[in-house]
């Protein structure tokens, strides 16, 4: 993973993980860097942010726990170039993050993507709560149903049952505010792909609260889960 590179691996996951996890600007890791004897440049700073983010949430997706039978499912807004785009998530009863998806736009196809792509990654829930969105309804009962049918055996599938209630959904609203607080202090993306990039890494370090799976190790610092991500 860090063959051919000028900078040590130590100092590399060092500012990816100290960018994607703290209230930190890039000029603020190159001033830090610099302290210590290291003339790393903002820049540099950002290409390794979006070249190994993508890279961390793969192995760690690896080593990623079962989640629950009951999700909560709402989506959120995330400014690019001064556009409001949306960022789908889900997280179980204990509070685990289930999946993300970001997107363009707010609409059933995108909604319709990220049922998939839970669906497909996770299994079939029991339950999910949901917002009163018509639209996301109406993707869930969807892919819910293709999913049946794509996986049906000799006993058929109980339909996934559908809470609409945005009163129940304030657990995915507080978990919303940790990733939107990381992201308020970087000022904006500038397009979409590292948008796309950068939020995969930020949801991977939340997800540092124990979802990996290290039978000896259960509960690793935010240092240790990076070092073991990257053998």
């Amino acid at each position: 993973m860090f063959k051919g590179r000028h900078f040590d691996r130590s100092v590399i996951l060092l500012c990816v993980r100290w960018y994607l996890a703290y209230n930190l600007s890039l000029r603020d890791l190159e001033e830090m860097m610099a302290e210590r004897g290291l003339n790393v440049d903002h820049s540099t700073v950002h290409r390794w942010v979006v070249h190994f983010s993508p890279r961390l949430l793969e192995c760690f997706n690896r080593r990623k726990r079962a989640v629950t039978g009951k999700w909560h499912m709402d989506e959120t807004y995330i400014k690019v170039r001064g556009q409001w785009m949306y960022l789908y998530r889900a997280i179980d009863s204990v509070g685990d993050t289930v999946e993300f998806f970001f997107s363009e736009n707010r609409d059933l196809p995108a909604a319709k993507r990220f049922f998939r792509k839970a669906l497909e990654r996770h299994g079939r829930p029991d339950r999910i709560v949901i917002d009163g969105s018509q639209t996301n309804h109406e993707a869930l009962i969807s892919c819910d149903a293709e999913n049946r049918l794509w996986h049906r055996s000799r006993h058929s599938r109980k339909p996934i049952r559908i809470r609409k209630s945005k009163y129940l959904n304030n657990q995915i609203e507080q978990d919303h505010r940790r990733i939107k607080r990381r992201i308020r202090s970087m000022l904006g993306f500038k397009s979409m792909a590292s948008a796309d990039t950068i939020l995969s890494g930020i949801e991977m370090v939340h997800m540092r609260k124990q979802q990996a799976r290290l039978a000896y190790n259960p509960n690793p610092s935010i240092a240790e889960q990076f070092e073991i991500l990257t053998p």
